[in-house]
């Protein structure tokens, strides 16, 4: 086991990529002299060459219709989008063609291609710079979603979306990058967790907290503050968006009885929404209460110094789990009282 940050992790994971296949292709804004804004590929151009680690344009579109050709042509391109907010001028390219075209093509076309994207906010950044786009791409059929939240699910998980034949945006929670994790750079990838598979961080019996990305941790941190309490809260890391496992879910709310899904996209048409309602279908004679979501606000992302009030923190899953377990002394029940 090797103590590596979340973003070296990532820097391994492309490295041995690269290593074991020659059709791997990294493409990007600044990735290959400069390493990425965040230094993801740091290093990587200097052992691998500009051809496979390729400085593009500054062009999402270009850059993801070339790699549209060139897995179509039989490459695995890994595109860098540098960040969140800087995607939307590629959207056109995710939807209507690398998601469709196996689709459209019967099978005979693969579209074996990574999207990365740094999302979520916490870094102080400016506007376009730290936003959470997961849910336009979880609606769009054809696309895996995958979101890793430490430095061991990273290193195999990037490994694996590369691998798969399948598109892949794979989101990484940019406020996380520093943070430290052991990790086993001789990770098999035959045995690893699948990458669509959910992961029990925490163990609890009183409430099922779902979350992914960034908030891990804080949900876990909300984990231990509950016990204090007496309220045993159980964290699942979702890791997959889509598809999501539900059978992991499912199998935490029938013994808890309530579920809370946090996350920090707006609550409107987001990933919590489309759990609460699936898991109030599935498992609706198990709840002890409504599902309740704990989410960023439905706003475009505030300036930086306001972002603290609008990400869900501590306090907030807290709060969420009191309305989860009929508890009278959350955050909302003291806003309606000072009403």
């Amino acid at each position: 086991m090797t103590t590596l940050t979340l973003g070296k992790a990532l820097n391994e994971g492309l490295r041995r990529a690269l290593a074991d296949d020659d059709t791997v292709v990294l493409m990007g804004e600044d990735i290959g002299t400069l390493g990425g804004v965040f230094r993801i590929t740091d290093g990587l151009k200097a052992e691998f060459g500009g051809d496979r680690v390729v400085d593009t344009p500054l062009s999402e579109a270009g850059i993801l219709g070339t790699a549209v050709g060139l897995a179509y042509r039989g490459f695995r391109p890994v595109v860098e989008i540098q960040f969140d907010g800087f995607v939307y001028p590629g959207f056109d390219q995710i939807v209507a063609q690398v998601a469709k075209l196996h689709y459209r093509s019967r099978g005979t076309v693969k579209m074996p291609m990574v999207i990365r994207i740094p999302f979520g906010g916490g870094i102080g950044a400016a506007e376009h710079h730290s936003e959470s786009p997961e849910a336009y791409f979880t609606h769009t059929a054809g696309l895996r979603v995958i979101a890793c939240s430490n430095p061991a699910d990273a290193y195999v998980m990037i490994r694996q979306a590369i691998a798969s034949d399948d598109p892949v945006v794979f989101l990484e929670p940019k406020r996380r990058y520093h943070v430290k994790g052991e990790v086993d750079l001789d990770a098999n990838l035959a045995d690893a967790r699948p990458m669509g598979v959910a992961t029990v961080v925490a163990s609890g019996r009183d409430v099922t907290l779902v979350t992914y990305g960034a908030l891990v941790q804080t949900a876990k941190d909300a984990a231990t503050a509950a016990a204090e309490e007496g309220v045993s809260v159980e964290v699942i890391d979702l890791r997959s968006l889509a598809p999501v496992d539900y059978s992991t879910i499912e199998a935490s709310v029938r013994r808890t009885g309530r579920l809370v899904v946090a996350h920090e996209a707006g609550e409107q048409g987001g990933v919590g929404a489309e759990i609460a309602a699936s898991i109030t279908e599935r498992c609706f004679e198990f709840l002890e209460a409504a599902p309740v979501r704990v989410t960023g606000h439905d706003i475009p992302y505030p300036p930086a110094k306001l972002e603290q009030h609008h990400l869900p923190d501590l306090d907030r899953i807290l709060d969420g789990v009191d309305r989860a377990m009929g508890r009278p002394n959350s955050l909302s029940d003291v806003s309606e009282v000072d009403a």
